[in-house]
């Protein structure tokens, strides 16, 4: 059973982080100080559980170019068990229910890339590199 919530306590934003820690400063190697920035406080954060155990973590913010989607991770054990894409359809559910109208977007990791293209994505741009992971930006076509 997977469930999915908007974070609203300490606890439970400290388990998102340790899924983050997890995912992408020892399993992908980003910089700690790259993956936690100034954003934490405003941003809207998501804790998946998987029969009550934390497995997923994702966020949303506004900025200057519309919703920006970050930080999606799920914990391996947990992969293609479609905890990913339960996340995914969470958040984009409750950025158009409080921002419509606005543009939605993210930078996937090229190995995530189909993985957004099959849930309402499309790519833009070129491809680019933050913190040594190649990523393209996408945009939500719906």
């Amino acid at each position: 059973m997977i469930e999915l919530k908007r974070i609203d306590n300490e606890q439970d934003l400290k388990a998102a982080f340790a899924i983050r820690e997890r995912v992408f400063v020892q399993e992908q190697k980003v910089p700690g100080d790259a993956e936690y920035d100034q954003h934490e406080p405003t941003a809207h954060h998501y804790l998946a559980t998987y029969d009550s155990m934390p497995c997923g973590a994702a966020r949303w913010r506004k900025t200057e170019n519309g919703v920006k989607l970050e930080r999606f991770a799920v914990l391996p054990e947990y992969r293609n068990k479609n905890v990913g894409a339960k996340v995914l359809q969470a958040v984009l559910e409750d950025v158009q229910a409080e921002q419509p109208q606005q543009k939605i977007y993210l930078h996937a990791q090229l190995p995530a890339v189909n993985f957004y293209k099959r849930h309402g994505f499309e790519t833009e741009g070129d491809l680019f590199t933050e913190c040594d992971i190649q990523h393209y930006k996408m945009t939500y076509k719906g």
